[in-house]
């Protein structure tokens, strides 16, 4: 039987106890967080996803071929994305994929430079307990219907040993694929080879440090690479295919935070979240001095708002927010340390 074709491991043996610890220190910090916080990029823009079946929406991708529509997708499904309408936030068409195995734990999805759609199979809830991961590629459909497309599988190692994902990135000029890992103590950036092989292992190495991240989407001119995690985002400046300079980003607080994505205009930033009937909140990409990116109209209905972080008084609040998850954070991850001394003592 082909490595990619392989049976789907249990629900136990794919989450860790850690994720609904996770859920519920979000849960009770986004109910300490005051009342606007939670909401503060989330107004007129942005949208909500309607399908019922969209219960795990962990990537978001702006299409390139249809101008308001987000490729998206669950983590633990089958092979399959969903196209949503960025007006209406309904699902305008469910692409399966053939040519790949069953996945284990797709966390990203990004839409390259060739017009093709990269989804990453790169979650690893066990941390480090599978030694390569998948990349599924497809080219993006030119009508919008339910249908089934050949893909492409390819097998990804890191050069530093196995970790946890959550972030694929696609470079919009060069086609280049980056992941970002995810962990505790901050994770690495990691850069593909110049081409993707399907005939062998593709190995991708270190190239920066990183903060915990979920996902990260780069700035349509590509000279921007934007990070979120689960309390905030930030951005950093893309030079010669590294990190440069970063900045923070207004970030909506989330149940839990999963996903972001670039408007195709590159006007806006949107961000999503697990969860049935989950919210997409828009945000304005601002320029480093506070004006607003002057890139054109928002695509996808997505008129952002970047309420809580400028001077009407309610980016204290956001600071406060802040500063009370950064607390609870600290206190859960501070247990969790000690109780992994304890067992190993």
């Amino acid at each position: 039987m082909p490595d990619g074709f392989r049976k789907r491991s249990s629900r136990s043996d794919r989450r860790s106890p850690r994720r609904p610890a996770a859920a519920l220190l979000l849960a009770v910090a986004t109910a300490l967080l005051p009342a606007g916080t939670a909401r503060a990029a989330d107004g007129d823009g942005g949208f909500t996803i309607e399908d019922s079946r969209i219960t795990e929406s962990s990537g978001l991708a702006a299409s390139r071929a249809h101008p308001g529509v987000y490729w998206t997708h669950n983590d633990q499904d089958g092979p399959r994305l969903f196209a949503v309408d960025g007006r209406t936030g309904k699902t305008v068409a469910t692409v399966t994929l053939r040519g790949v195995g069953t996945p284990r734990d797709m966390e990203a999805v990004s839409v390259g430079a060739d017009g093709d759609v990269y989804v990453g199979d790169i979650g690893d809830n066990l941390d480090g307990s599978w030694d390569h991961v998948w990349i599924y590629r497809f080219r993006e459909p030119k009508r919008l219907a339910d249908q089934t497309v050949t893909a492409t599988q390819y097998t990804v190692k890191y050069a530093d040993g196995p970790r946890n994902a959550e972030a694929l990135m696609v470079h919009p000029k060069t086609g280049r694929v980056y992941i970002a890992s995810k962990n505790e103590d901050g994770g690495g950036l990691y850069e593909g080879p110049a081409k993707l092989s399907a005939g062998g292992v593709n190995t991708f190495r270190r190239i920066g440090e990183v903060p915990w991240v979920t996902d990260g989407a780069f700035s349509p001119d590509g000279r921007e690479l934007v990070l979120r995690s689960y309390f905030s985002a930030r951005a950093y400046e893309w030079k010669d295919g590294r990190l440069g300079a970063d900045r923070p980003v207004s970030a909506p607080f989330q149940r839990q935070s999963e996903s972001v994505t670039y408007t195709l205009d590159g006007s806006t930033l949107l961000f999503g979240s697990e969860g049935s009937g989950s919210r997409v909140a828009a945000v304005r990409v601002e320029r480093p001095g506070g004006d607003a990116a002057a890139t054109g109209k928002p695509s996808g209905g997505a008129a952002a708002d970047s309420r809580g972080t400028g001077d009407d008084g309610k980016g204290g609040s956001l600071t406060v927010g802040a500063l009370v998850l950064a607390g609870i954070a600290a206190l859960w991850f501070g247990a969790r340390r000690s109780r992994g001394r304890r067992r190993s003592g």
